[in-house]
């Protein structure tokens, strides 16, 4: 029995990485996939169809209320509900605090955070109106970490924390729930390939599970959330890291 047939689910950042195997674990569930990204999402889509999936690819900035708004009643049009959204999209660019720039700072708040705001915000009509919504934002434990060279970045996966625990506090009235994973340092091709990548290893030895996290350990704490088992979990942060951190 597929857990999430007939439903429509919303990914954003969608051109690899998480939000692929996110837009893939979905799918084999019977989900009705809708891709987002600025990037192209031909590879997400090639893998969703090869695994039979049902999938819409849009491309979406998650930083304008327009683009937003646009994605919500295409996905409408096309599909006819909401029921998932997977706030996914973000960037991480490594830098001293000392050579940050607040127009850099601007940006990664930007996609980071006001990303989550108006992509949850132009789909919560449409789940208030069915009584029925999952909400799931990507946080990061580097927030419990307190990670260097990465303050606008751990900054905003905070404030993720602070948003799903306040929409939380209202949205249950509609049947929606909202939560919140927060990632290890993730063997993403773009982790991989960037600066990100030399601390790879040093960051396994820390762990409690001595071998890399990949994208598809993730997408267990997400089926949790937005399938039957996690009805009645909202307003929460789960780490799903290896046990790089224990609370």
């Amino acid at each position: 029995m597929k857990r999430l047939k007939n439903r429509v689910a919303i990914v954003t950042g969608c051109a690899g990485g998480i939000g692929q195997s996110f837009c893939v674990g979905m799918a084999k569930e019977g989900a009705k996939v809708v891709a987002t990204d600025l990037l192209s999402t031909d590879e997400t889509v090639e893998k969703v169809k090869s695994a039979g999936g049902d999938i819409l690819a849009l491309q979406v900035d998650v930083t304008s209320e327009d683009s937003t708004l646009k994605m919500a009643r295409q996905v409408m049009n096309h599909f006819g509900r909401i029921d998932i959204l997977v706030n996914n999209a973000g960037i991480y660019p490594v830098s001293p605090f000392q050579d940050i720039r607040f127009e850099n700072w601007k940006k990664v708040t930007s996609v980071n955070l006001d990303g989550v705001f108006l992509c949850t915000k132009a789909v919560y009509p449409h789940m208030m109106a069915q009584n029925y919504g999952r909400i799931v934002n990507i946080s990061s434990v580097s927030v419990f970490l307190g990670s260097p060279s990465l303050t606008p970045y751990v900054t905003t996966k905070a404030g993720i924390i602070g948003f799903t625990r306040a929409l939380a506090s209202e949205a249950g009235e509609y049947g929606i729930t909202v939560n919140a994973i927060a990632p290890g340092l993730t063997a993403t091709k773009t982790m991989l390939e960037g600066s990100l990548g030399a601390i790879l290893d040093k960051t396994i030895k820390m762990q409690a599970l001595k071998r890399r996290l990949e994208p598809d350990d993730l997408l267990g704490a997400l089926l949790f959330l937005v399938t039957d088992g996690g009805d009645f979990v909202t307003g929460q942060t789960l780490a799903v890291d290896g046990g790089l951190t224990r609370h």
